[in-house]
């Protein structure tokens, strides 16, 4: 019985083929195919499966069948089925009369043109055009041990991503070259280091000696070598991995690292696979223990900076610092601030990392602040306060989300939730199956006396990192046991409690640089530590580094009447609130509401709002006042709702007391139900005659903005392009959506903006809407400028070094994908995408006095050297600070065809942290991305809703 041929073409092809090789009898270990591809007879007194299968000689025809052409995957399955067959058809030689059956490789085939598979390329008649093996230059008897059949070994250890490992096997199992197993890898490795289009740094500006708390460091050895580390059989225990290797110290020497899978070592084994054996202790296995060397690794490769970052930290245990999150700090010396129960522990911020100017230890001075009164205290003094009403509602409201620190381990855990029905005295069940209360756990581990026993647990749910962790997993904590860390909202806004903090946290540059020479210091001198490095051929430089930064030119403000330049400091408050703005808003008809106690302040607040505004060429109006008898929050929304007319450009509200509830409610009101520009003000910040007309200024100023005047301009050289500022808000204590914010310039001088919002998951970064919001102000710019722009710069904050690749691809392709709406092909605009990052550890002093280190001065720009290697990037000191370190601001370009030279792209930043109407002065960041910072908090911390599209085209949540 002949079987039909076999068509292995498309979808439906491959899964026929599939099930049939499956069907079929497999060949038994060691019963490969000869080079000719056609099956031979077994020799005598041997039995083949086929055989024992009952298959006879009818089998044969399908072999001599010539198969139909195929394209694709298809062939490959087909290949697979027929020597399936081949492995099941009659050993019994053709007949003397007929010619010998041709093999199914017997004829010039049709070229296949998929992706091919290992081993097919040396079958005659069978060339490979697609992704396939012959790129990797695998020898000819390697391909054949990759299609050969393999006896059954143990599955390897799996290794971390980084590293790729091959499957381990004896070298009887599979006879490959060791320089073939290194093939593979050293091709990852390219395919990793892909070419990146940098430009030169620029050259705009006055040059700056600087100093950066960057510490050179220096490498004795070559580098370092990777090996993947397999078990056979399997070991699944990661210590039985760790001591069975560790054994062999003879062979991989004493200094190593390893994780379970990899293993990197400062000098290279005398052969490329080594293959040792240890004996398991459980039950006396014998476990053979195969190091093959996967890779060599340059002192400034990736995987070298990993193992180079576990010694640092090796550095600092030695140094008696102990790790309270991330970072080392120092618990036997803190500094007490009794008068706010609060102390403070100094510590270090390190991490080496290699850059544009070599492998170097970014260090900087780090602060923990710790409260002196526990959970525990925190809920007693509610308890007092609350008199016992709402206990339970108001712990919840001020705990959930605050992060404690239990110094048994000096650990940090976030309060996700409170256990009121559980206490100290409850069980859970140990590692070894017994049930343990907590108050035997303490005693017995930590040997902790547990003094309350009636006192609630708190819930902590760890972040589910692995797959297989359970997702019902919480860790139950004592309260009497954890520490408060941090500040509160009520501490942060007392000025007392953040001065007296500040005297010990603001470090000057000088300070900073004798802190982390006397780190260095301390390296060197502790044996424990500088041992530690030696061992990897690792040493610190004695200094911080120097280089030469450049002074980027001051900027020109211009206002209605008049232009000036910028001072040094780029503080130009006092002459933007002497002239007239820019495009002033006259305030015809407004609204002011105001509890019936703060009438006076009311009153002296409308008549210097009548006595500043003519100077900045604002006309003003009398207002409709409402004196409020009481002042709940439906008392507030009751008037403006039965007031609120339709010509009414600003409704004012003057709060007795500053309450989150009722201003979230006036917001979402004049936001959301009742779109029209609002104004809140605390009555104490009008309250001081002294103060009080510079404080009606700057309202007057905010005002304006929010009706749509411009305040002040710089000249932009570039035409015709659109700026945008994206941002994203998280919530984390509510676990509510996030806010992504998005604003978008619609006119050349970049001083009228658009803007849009998008909601997303609870903690995502990445924007799914930015397709929507893109297109509308697109949209928008058109409607303005009856054109659409050439160029679109978008500055995006909040995203971390982990996500920028997917930054530059994901989102990126999202707003490529909008020009298609515009035009189709005829419309393509170029596009710049540029990271904006806050929160990092550089920091730059200026040296501007015979080796005096100071601040920079704005618009110092450095883009070498202490930049990354991979990227095109900049920092930018934009803000002026009278006290402490300033920070930079790290930019960074994901993607870029506009054209714009590195200088053009700098001076472009520095030019928008001018034009944040909120401040007259440079920010730290572009004011786009301050706007969506604004924007996002406002909708994701009180409007919980899309704001009105009324009131898109102006700055209302200044």
């Amino acid at each position: 019985m002949s079987q039909p041929p076999v068509n292995g073409a498309g979808r439906g092809g491959r899964g026929a083929l599939l099930l049939k090789a499956l069907q079929g009898t497999v060949r038994r270990p060691g019963e490969g195919l000869p080079e000719s591809g056609v099956a031979q007879p077994p020799e005598q007194g041997q039995s083949t499966s086929s055989q024992a299968a009952g298959v006879g000689a009818e089998a044969s025809p399908v072999r001599a069948q010539p198969s139909p052409s195929t394209m694709g995957r298809g062939a490959i399955l087909a290949s697979l089925y027929q020597q399936t067959a081949k492995a099941g058809a009659s050993p019994s030689p053709p007949a003397p009369s007929s010619p010998q059956a041709p093999g199914p490789y017997g004829k010039p085939q049709s070229p296949v043109r998929g992706r091919g598979i290992m081993g097919l390329q040396d079958i005659p008649g069978l060339p490979m055009y697609g992704r396939g093996i012959a790129q990797l230059g695998m020898q000819k008897q390697d391909t054949e041990a990759a299609v050969r059949p393999k006896e059954r070994v143990s599955p390897p250890v799996p290794s971390p991503p980084q590293a790729r490992q091959p499957s381990p096997a004896s070298p009887t199992e599979q006879r490959v070259s060791p320089e073939a197993l290194t093939q593979p890898m050293s091709k990852v490795t390219l395919e990793e280091k892909k070419e990146r289009n940098i430009p030169p740094p620029g050259t705009m500006g006055q040059p700056v000696r600087v100093a950066c708390n960057y510490i050179p460091v220096k490498s004795r050895l070559s580098g370092l070598y990777q090996y993947a580390v397999s078990f056979s059989p399997q070991i699944d225990s990661r210590n039985m991995r760790y001591g069975m290797l560790y054994d062999h110290k003879d062979v991989i020497g004493e200094v190593k690292a390893f994780d379970g899978a990899i293993l990197y070592l400062p000098k290279k084994l005398p052969q490329s696979v080594t293959v040792v054996e240890s004996t398991r202790k459980t039950d006396g296995a014998l476990i053979k223990i195969r190091i093959t060397l996967t890779k060599e690794l340059a002192p400034d490769d990736r995987q070298c900076l990993t193992v180079y970052n576990i010694i640092f930290k090796n550095v600092m245990r030695a140094l008696e610092l102990k790790r309270v999150g991330r970072n080392y700090y120092d618990p036997l010396h803190p500094i007490a601030i009794t008068q706010h129960k609060m102390e403070v522990w100094p510590g270090y911020i390190t991490a080496i990392q290699a850059y544009d100017g070599g492998l170097m230890l970014n260090t900087d001075i780090s602060h923990k602040v710790l409260r002196t009164e526990t959970v525990l205290d925190m809920m007693q003094s509610i308890y007092q306060r609350s008199a016992g009403r709402g206990f339970q509602e108001q712990c919840t409201k001020q705990l959930v989300g605050e992060v404690v620190l239990t110094r048994y381990n000096n650990k940090t855990y976030r309060i996700d939730d409170i256990a009121w029905d559980k206490n100290p005295t409850n069980c859970f069940t140990f590692h070894t199956g017994e049930q343990v209360s907590f108050v035997d756990y303490y005693k017995k581990a930590y040997n902790i006396n547990i003094a309350d026993d009636s006192q609630p647990l708190i819930i902590n749910r760890p972040k589910k990192r692995a797959t297989d962790a359970d997702p019902n997993e919480v860790l139950c904590l004592i309260p009497e046991l954890c520490w408060l860390t941090g500040l509160t909202d009520n501490m942060r806004q007392d000025f007392r409690v953040m001065k007296d903090i500040a005297v010990h946290t603001r470090v000057t540059p000088m300070q900073r640089d004798m802190a982390m020479r006397k780190f260095v210091r301390n390296v060197e001198s502790n044996p424990s530590a500088k041992s530690e490095m030696a061992k990897w051929g690792l040493y610190l430089d004695t200094d911080l580094l120097r280089t030469d930064a450049r002074q980027l030119p001051l900027e020109k403000i211009i206002l209605q009447k008049r232009s000036f330049q910028s001072n040094m400091e780029a503080d130009f408050g006092r002459e933007v609130c002497r002239e007239p703005v820019l495009v002033p808003v006259d305030l015809k008809c407004w609204m002011v509401l105001f509890f019936a106690r703060d009438e006076n302040k009311a009153n002296d607040f409308i008549t210097m709002m009548k006595k500043v505004c003519p100077a900045l060429g604002i006309r003003v109006n009398n207002p409709q006042q409402f004196r409020l008898e009481n002042d709940r929050t439906e008392t507030y929304l009751r008037i403006i709702r039965e007031n609120l007319q339709p010509q009414v450009q600003m409704v004012v509200c003057i709060f007795p007391t500053p309450r989150d509830d009722r201003y979230s409610a006036i917001k979402k009101l004049c936001c959301v139900d009742s779109p029209v520009p609002s104004q809140v003000i605390n009555a104490k910040t009008i309250g001081s005659q002294q103060k009080l007309r510079s404080v009606t200024q700057k309202i007057a100023l905010q005002i304006n903005a929010k009706l749509g005047g411009e305040l002040w301009a710089l000249e932009i050289p570039l035409k015709n392009i659109m700026v945008v500022g994206i941002d994203v808000y998280h919530e984390i204590k509510k676990g509510v959506r996030s806010v992504g914010g998005f604003v978008a310039s619609t006119n050349r001088n970049l001083t009228r903006w658009y803007s849009r919002t998008c909601f997303q998951m609870p903690g995502q970064e990445l924007i799914d809407g930015l397709k929507l919001c893109l297109t509308s102000a697109l949209k928008k710019y058109h409607e303005v400028n009856h054109s659409l722009p050439d160029r679109i710069f978008i500055f995006r904050d909040g995203v971390g070094d982990g996500q920028l690749n997917t930054v530059a691809g994901y989102e990126v392709e999202q707003m490529r994908e909008c020009a298609a709406y515009f035009g189709g092909q005829d419309y393509n605009p170029k596009l710049a995408v540029v990271i904006v990052q806050k929160r990092i550890n550089t920091r730059i002093f200026a040296e501007y006095n015979r080796g005096q280190l100071e601040n920079p001065r704005p618009g110092t720009i450095l883009d070498h050297t202490v930049t990354r290697r991979e990227w095109y990037d900049f920092f930018l000191v934009s803000q002026h600070v009278r006290q402490g370190t300033v920070s930079p601001t790290h930019y960074i370009v994901v993607a870029d065809d506009t054209g714009l030279k590195p200088d053009h792209m700098q001076r472009l930043s520095y030019k928008l942290t001018h034009l944040y109407y909120n401040w007259p002065g440079t920010v730290r960041v572009p004011a786009p991305c301050q706007y969506a910072h604004k924007l996002a908090y406002l909708v994701g911390q009180s409007i919980h809703k899309d704001p009105s599209l009324e009131l898109a085209d102006r700055l209302f949540f200044l």
